[in-house]
């Protein structure tokens, strides 16, 4: 990936008034070190993230992911950032941004062991390009994710509501849904509901009813998924947020997975058996995301 732009933040206090940040950032070369050895996120994944879409020099829905940020934050014991503070750090990043699809990541680490704590840092970049996942969809295969689905609330440690960086078991899912033929993965509980994609949200269409598993703490909830739904809504189509027995996935109507890079990807094929594909309504729908959203 060729780094447009990097930039180092001394985080600000949740409640600092002030009205400009300027002083609280250092531009730096995106190719150059710049992380201590001894940095956190990089020694233990011991940080949180955001991925942004940009869209012809647009941030895309940058209040939900402020949002979730903090809700990470508050997840991981990390201070609270200041919205403004990283509100003004995205719309300086996405001026670095070039035409057509970006990505502009926000990373807030627990710092440096036996150091100054913490470590924030936001980077722009040319995002990947989907246009063929969207255009004809995906398969996937569905992994069990280890636990039950009672899990989030008996263990909070886990930290499964939070984006954290620790995305190496995400990756791992990935290369194991490439071992079986598939393109991704959605993960499981142990007892038979659905929860996530590794890096994505689910929706399927039941019946008339778009419905996406519900963010009861064991999945991140999507903002992607959120501005799909209030989408679909302006159509007068129907939504819900539920669980999702795995038995379901191979008799939906139509299913995608959508997240804030790759936009809407249709499913094709769920552990082998295909899935209809709503091309008209996928088109709809990522035109709509492609749009400037705030």
């Amino acid at each position: 990936m060729a780094w447009r732009f990097a930039l180092m933040i001394d985080p600000a206090a949740a409640g600092d008034p002030r009205t400009d940040f300027a002083a609280t950032f250092s531009p730096i070369d995106p190719a150059a070190p710049a992380l201590s050895v001894g940095e956190l996120s990089t020694q233990r994944g011991d940080g949180i993230f955001e991925s942004v879409g940009v869209v012809d020099g647009h941030a895309q829905e940058v209040r939900a992911h402020l949002d979730r940020l903090a809700h990470s934050a508050a997840i991981c014991d990390l201070p609270i950032p200041n919205l403004e503070q990283w509100r003004e750090a995205v719309a300086l990043a996405a001026e670095h941004c070039g035409p057509g699809e970006n990505v502009i990541k926000l990373i807030l680490s627990r710092g440096v062991e036996h150091g100054p704590a913490p470590t924030a840092w936001v980077t722009a970049a040319p995002a990947a390009d989907f246009s063929g996942p969207r255009r004809h969809g995906v398969r996937v295969v569905t992994l069990d994710r280890g636990y039950d689905s009672g899990v989030p609330a008996r263990a909070p440690w886990l930290l499964l509501g939070a984006k954290t960086l620790s995305y190496a078991v995400n990756m791992a899912a990935i290369r194991e849904a490439k071992r079986r033929g598939a393109d991704d993965a959605v993960f499981v509980t142990t007892d038979g509901f659905v929860l996530e994609a590794p890096t994505a949200s689910l929706i399927l269409r039941v019946g008339d009813t778009y419905v996406t598993p519900a963010p009861t703490g064991g999945i991140l909830h999507g903002t992607t998924q959120v501005s799909a739904f209030a989408w679909l809504e302006e159509q007068g189509l129907p939504t819900a947020y539920r669980q999702v027995a795995t038995s379901e996935l191979p008799r939906a109507d139509a299913a995608w997975l959508v997240s804030s890079v790759r936009l809407a990807a249709p499913i094709s094929e769920i552990d082998g058996i295909p899935i209809p594909v709503d091309s008209a309504l996928t088109a709809r729908l990522n035109g709509y995301l492609l749009s400037p959203r705030d």
